[in-house]
């Protein structure tokens, strides 16, 4: 098994590309080791010194550090990846296949057709992007021509989010949508 890895805007998370399915639908970003158990490969990447999250996208695994350096660090986690895999032991505990659970979303049902645009855009043209830097973005509400996302995995505490919501996100949700006026995160 070659596990490929890449690096991200967050230059405290590296993105683990195990050339097969991680999962099968959604996203799912651990932020301790009591979100982690959920899912043994989870656990086993919390296990190791400096690790502070874990994202499982569709065909790719970020992993964040708290302390230590990725000469360091990127072994164990390879290793403790290629087991898993190699283990043919499931992702998640429950059999479970992956996706998490819709929270609620909030727009006044009058916005519901400027809803559904910006969601149609985010999920066309800023969800792939997003994937590629070892993230995802999702929608939470619409208020007053104010765009609430959730950004996960490596965009969670990135240093360049910020600027990929206000000038990136922003402007083309403005461009397409008139009613925007503004994006925030949550």
């Amino acid at each position: 098994m070659f596990i490929q890895t890449e690096a991200t805007p967050n230059p405290a998370t590296l993105k683990f590309l195990p050339g097969r399915a991680v999962l099968d639908s959604g996203t799912i970003d651990m932020r301790s080791p009591a979100d982690a158990a959920q899912s043994p490969l989870a656990e086993r990447l919390f296990g190791i010194d400096g690790i502070d999250g874990v994202f499982f996208g569709s065909d790719f695994i970020t992993v964040s550090k708290s302390a230590g350096e990725w000469p360091q660090l990127k072994p164990a986690i390879l290793g403790a990846i290629m087991e898993h895999f190699m283990s043919g032991a499931p992702l998640l505990n429950d059999g479970k296949t992956g996706g998490e659970e819709e929270q609620d979303e909030f727009f006044e049902p009058a916005d519901a057709e400027t809803v559904a645009t910006i969601k149609d855009l985010i999920e066309t043209r800023v969800r792939p992007a997003v994937a590629n830097d070892g993230g995802d973005i999702t929608f939470k509400g619409f208020k007053d021509g104010i765009v609430f996302l959730h950004m996960k995995g490596a965009c969670s505490g990135c240093p360049s989010s910020t600027a990929t919501l206000r000038h990136g996100i922003q402007n083309l949700l403005r461009h397409y949508v008139p009613e925007v006026v503004e994006v925030r995160p949550t």
